[in-house]
């Protein structure tokens, strides 16, 4: 694992004052764009797991989510920003460190009883992926793993989550 984090890591990009200023942004572009580190990430966000849906968070857990779900054998269901979706909808609001927002998934997205992956890119103060798992849950599905790309341990996202199936393939 050491092996894939430090790869990770390498392909991080960090960018001060974005989007505001005393925020540092993880800048993922470059990470993507190498096939190899893309490919092991994929690979180590599926492994081990038996879903029938992966959620991505919009927008930059579409980018990992859409192949994991691939990977997996399951369906793919985005959950976005307030007025993104054309059909019904379930909504969350949350905050998050720089502000507050609101997200929602399509309320026919998933089957009673879907087991499901939530995959996103970062978990910060945990709001988003909270949110997120509030909106699994009342679309009646289950949420059996939440997985991250990397966690920002200092904001304490894992605590406010307190999803036990949280996983990070970098922690910072």
């Amino acid at each position: 694992m050491q092996d894939l984090s430090d790869l990770i890591l390498s392909r991080i990009r960090d960018v001060s004052d974005y989007p505001k200023p005393g925020i540092v942004f993880k800048d993922i572009t470059p990470l993507l764009a190498d096939h190899v580190a893309f490919t092991a990430v994929v690979e180590a966000l599926a492994d081990g797991l038996d879903v029938d849906k992966v959620v991505g968070i919009e927008a930059r857990g579409f980018i990992l989510a859409a192949p994991v779900a691939l990977r997996a054998g399951a369906g793919f269901v985005p959950v976005r920003k307030k007025g993104k979706l054309p059909a019904q909808t379930l909504e969350a609001s949350y905050d998050l460190e720089y502000g507050s927002a609101v997200i929602e998934v399509h309320r026919d997205a998933f089957e009673p009883g879907d087991r499901v992956l939530i995959v996103d890119d970062v978990l910060a103060t945990g709001g988003t992926a909270a949110a997120a798992v509030e909106l699994v849950g009342r679309a009646g599905a289950e949420v059996v793993g939440v997985s991250m790309l990397m966690e920002l341990s200092f904001l304490k996202g894992r605590e406010r989550l307190g999803h036990p199936a949280l996983r990070a393939l970098v922690a910072l």
